[in-house]
């Protein structure tokens, strides 16, 4: 599982390959299986694969090319009619898109947290249709990687760790 955290990484392309649902429903369980405070849940999805749907997707963020070439989009949203701290809430959902990628990748698969859109959030909210109090926390594209990552590079811990005490 270590290695994994260190090799996954943002894939921005795929091939056309359909995805199968039951992979989707696997990759959002998955997800589900994150921390939440008092085990609130907070989280709601909107699974995209129709490609009209896509492409009007595709036109509310700067990284169009991004959804215009996925063959699914998975929409996370925050229910704040479940929230009881919607800070914890919105750490509850990093952490469930966390779990997301990681069995993306663990698939084989390749994947991408979108967070620019949310400028547009009130526009993805009414393009999906859902309901009063769903708020948009990301959009996760997904599919088979059409490109092959390059290493990732982190900071060392002696510029991360403020002190040891």
């Amino acid at each position: 599982m270590l290695e994994e955290i260190k090799n996954r990484r943002s894939i921005r392309r795929f091939t056309p390959e359909e995805i199968d649902d039951q992979v989707i429903d696997q990759i959002i369980e998955m997800g589900t299986w994150a921390p939440s405070g008092l085990n609130n849940q907070p989280w709601k999805f909107v699974i995209v694969k129709d490609r009209e749907l896509l492409n009007k997707l595709s036109q509310l963020t700067h990284y169009s090319y991004i959804i215009k070439n996925a063959p699914v989009c998975i929409v996370v949203f925050l229910d704040n009619n479940s929230s009881y701290h919607r800070e914890k809430d919105i750490q509850a959902i990093g952490a469930c898109l966390q779990n997301m990628l990681l069995t993306i990748h663990h698939l084989g698969l390749g994947g991408v947290w979108l967070g620019e859109i949310l400028k547009n959030r009130k526009e993805v909210e009414n393009l999906l249709e859902v309901p009063e109090g769903v708020e948009l926390m990301a959009v996760v594209a997904l599919g088979h990687p059409a490109e092959k990552p390059g290493k990732g590079t982190r900071k060392p811990l002696d510029q991360v760790i403020l002190a040891r005490k």
